[in-house]
This record gives C-alpha cells, structure tokens and sequence, in this order.
C-alpha cells in the first residue's frame, strides 16, 4: 500500500491548501507563548515591608521602624519584620531619636501583623501582593506555577487519547476555549486557592492546544514544509506570542488587566474553524476515507490542480479488510511493547524533559536577570528567532542525531559555564549545574535514536517495530538533493502520530 505522502504527492508542497493550513496553524499557537510565560508577571514578588499605620511617630522613627537586613551581601528592609509598634510609639513621644538616643539592635521585633506595603514602581499589582503570598505564605508563589504545569502534566495525558478518539481539529479547538476561558475566570479569583485551581484548568488546555496543531500541521503538511512547520513555523508562533507578552504587561500593569488583555485575542480563534481542516492521516487511520478524499479534493481545487478519480484505493481496501478483521487498538502504553520502540520513547522522553525543564527554569527566571523585568523578558523571548531559524537550517541539511546531540551539547556546556561569573554563593550554580547536566545526559542518550534525516516517516506502529537500531560511528554522512526530497519530520511527532 502507498503512503500518504506518495498518495498526495499530486497536491503539491506549498499550494494555497497548505499555506492556508500553515499559517493559521502558527496563528493558533500565539496564545501559547503569552499565556504559557505569563506567571513572569501575574506572580511576581514586587518589593514589600511591614505596613505602617498612620500613628503618630516622628519622622525619623517613621524611617528607622523597618529594621535592615543583608540579602545578598546587600542591606535591605525588612520584609517580614518591624520594630514593636507599641514600643517605638513611646520612644517617639518621649523624644528619643533612634541611633544616638536609642540602639535599635536592642529592640524588640514583630510580624507584619498590620499587613504589607508593596512597591508599585514596577506592578500595580500581582496576585502576591494581592493574596499577601510573602512571608509564612511565601511558598505560594513559586507553588503556583508548578500547578500551572500540573495541569500541563495532566493535559499531555489527556489529550492524545482524546484525539485519537475524535479528531485533531476538535480538541485543538476544544483546548483553544480551555485557555481562553479560563484565562479570564482567573481575573475574579476570591482568593489564591481558587486562583490556583483555574490556572491547573488553564494548563490543561495551555500544552494540549500546541501539542494538536503540531500534530495536526505534521499530518497534514508534506516534505519540506512538514520540516519547516515542525520547527521554525511552530517555533516562531510560540515566540512571536512570547514576545507579545512584555508589551502587554508593560501597557497593563495590574495583573487582573494584565489576564483580561491576554484573553481577548482568544475571542478571534473560533474564526479559524473553516481554514483549518481535520487530518485526512487521522480519519484514514478511522476507516473514514470518502471524508479524507473530501478533504483532499477540496485542497486540489484550491490549489488549482487536478486529482486522481480514487485518491485512497489502496485505502479502502485496507478499510473493507478492517471491517472484517477488526485491527488492534493502540494506546500510549503500546509505546512500550516492543524493544525499539521502547528505546525510543524512553530516550525521546530524557531529551524532551531535559529540554523542557532547561527552557522553562530559564524564562520563568527572566524577571531576576535586569533591573526591568519588560526588557528581560522580551530579550528572552527574541533571542528565540534565530535560535528557530538556525534550528530549522540544520535540520534541513544535517542529519537529525549530529544536529540534537551539538545543540545539548551546546546547552549543557552553556549553563556549565554560568559558574565564571563571579558570584558570593556557590549554591546558585546548582540549578545551572543541574540543567547543564541534564542536557549532557540527553545528548549521549541521542545516539542510541534512528535516524530519521531523508527517510520516509512509518505509518503504522508495526513499521516502528521494524525500525533498526543505529550501532553509534564517527561518521556523519550527508545526503543528496534527491535523496532530501523524501518526506522529512522530527522523530518526535512521529511518537505524537502514534499516541
């Protein structure tokens, strides 16, 4: 039986179908940038002491009733700490002056028992100092984004099932309305707890939204523009968001209109329901195939050539023989049976949380690494774009093992070297330190992955079975012109088709 991409050859790479196709795409994955990255602002610690009541002190007691405290070899008011008020009250209507009169290490300290005045020369506000997440609470804060990606966690599990069981573009969509909704239900939030429970939900949609239009555009696209799609238009509909959201938290400081300008671009998305079609690779694989070839004529017309009279004979062979025989079942657990597929999995789940955890611990961090966390956040974020279009460059040329293996490489030595700057804590190194040997790990692990460079992509898990196992060489072969214009994608959406 041919393949689907021999099938379809007729259509074309780059007709108005799949430029249709690759653009909305992108356009849907907008929302992932500005809405995965927005903890940098909506949980950020602005500066805070113990609040003052309006009491009558002197000015100078007004001054000294917050002690200083050194954080990082630097002095600081105190953030969770103040002179007892009652006390300085008397000293202040006695006529002490604090310092000559009085020694104020011998003082007695309190709690923020009156509550906290937060700095507003960056935020108007974020949900720490709108829920007091400082102090005993402080564990709040960083909590809150690993519910955030609990939900992530949860919805990559989710997700695939459900788009094997009823389609690509359903759940992409389905996954849309998640992250837009919730998105702008956090904005009423009463308290942290159930600020927290909608952003979990928000997560939910926040990865099963990108991880759908990924596989949607790589069954969908073909050849060179699948490669292209997988790596620099995906790349890039992610970044482009990411750099959108520095400029809407700088309009929008207050973290209630900083979600509800977030959410608006959300009400455009239903629009893309009649640009973007379900995968014919997917209602294939359902036994649907007159939907597929509907599918597929309708891009013929747009694409102004002519299709065969049956697209998918072979297909509807193969779909009366299913209905005799039913086939097996697949699930993620299928993952796993074999030997090579088990390797497989195994090594491309290393690589990508290595990634994963690298790429987030560092633009999550963003907000610590200049005085203005818009500027810091927005260089992350464009430092991005030649990252995606060097990235899809070698993997047009170079073989898809040498190219992963230099980039973690590359990383791992990177965060190594954080350690030369000079610093009075050797403990901050250790999250560097982690990551940079995370990503070194990975790339060893790389080795032992097939090859997928100028290779035409398996369609069924039983030709994954097949698949050989690469015994690791020093050499590094490239290949020809001829040979390129086989269809090409990451190894990864392979395993994304399967599950």
């Amino acid at each position: 039986m041919k393949n689907y991409d021999d099938t379809t050859a007729f259509l074309g790479q780059w007709g108005r179908f799949q430029q249709i196709v690759f653009f909305m795409l992108c356009a849907s994955i907008f929302p992932n940038g500005f809405g995965a990255l927005s903890v940098v602002f909506v949980t950020d610690i602005p500066r805070h002491h113990c609040l003052v009541p309006e009491v009558n002190l002197t000015q100078d007691w007004h001054n000294a009733i917050i002690p200083l405290e050194v954080v990082n070899g630097k002095q600081e008011l105190s953030r969770c700490s103040r002179y007892r008020l009652d006390v300085v009250r008397n000293l202040s209507a006695q006529g002490f002056i604090p310092g000559r009169d009085v020694n104020l290490t011998d003082l007695e300290q309190e709690g923020c028992v009156d509550g906290w005045s937060y700095s507003t020369n960056i935020y108007q506000s974020t949900i720490v100092s709108e829920f007091d997440l400082v102090c005993s609470e402080q564990w709040k804060q960083p909590f809150t984004s690993t519910v955030f990606f609990l939900g992530v966690l949860f919805g990559s599990f989710f997700s695939g099932q459900l788009s094997d069981r009823f389609g690509r573009k359903p759940v992409l969509f389905l996954t849309m309305a998640v992250q837009t909704i919730f998105t702008f239900a956090e904005i009423f939030s009463p308290s942290w707890t159930v600020f927290s429970i909608l952003f979990f939900i928000n997560g939910l949609g926040q990865c099963s939204n990108y991880v759908s239009a990924f596989v949607l555009g790589t069954e969908i696209l073909t050849g060179d523009v699948r490669v292209l799609f997988s790596s620099m238009g995906v790349g890039l509909g992610f970044v482009f968001g990411y750099m959108m959201l520095p400029l809407f938290a700088y309009c929008f400081r207050a973290w209630k209109s900083l979600l509800l300008a977030l959410s608006v671009p959300g009400l455009l998305y239903p629009t893309l329901w009649w640009f973007i079609p379900e995968s014919p690779r997917w209602l294939l694989s359902q036994g649907r195939v007159e939907e597929a070839e509907a599918i597929v004529r309708k891009a013929a017309t747009k694409n102004k050539v002519e299709a065969p009279r049956v697209i998918f004979e072979d297909y509807s062979a193969h779909a009366d023989e299913t209905k005799k025989h039913p086939k097996e079942h697949y699930n993620v657990f299928s993952l796993l049976r074999t030997r090579n597929l088990r390797n497989t999995t195994v090594i491309l789940c290393l690589v990508w949380f290595a990634l994963s955890i690298g790429y987030f611990a560092l633009s999550l961090n963003t907000s610590r690494l200049h005085a203005d966390p818009y500027i810091s956040c927005f260089i992350s974020a464009a430092v991005e774009v030649p990252a995606y279009i060097s990235s899809w460059l070698v993997m047009r040329y170079l073989p898809r093992r040498l190219s992963a293996i230099c980039i973690l490489l590359l990383v791992g030595g990177s965060l190594y070297f954080i350690q030369l700057v000079p610093q009075s804590i050797y403990f901050k190194y250790l999250p560097y330190i982690t990551l940079g040997t995370l990503a070194v790990v990975s790339a060893f692990a790389t080795l032992f992955l097939p090859e997928s460079f100028g290779r035409p992509l398996p369609e069924t898990i039983q030709q994954m079975h097949k698949r050989e196992r690469w015994v690791p060489s020093i050499k590094c072969p490239f290949i020809t012109r001829k040979e390129h214009s086989k269809p090409v994608v990451l190894l990864e959406s392979q395993l994304l088709q399967l599950t």
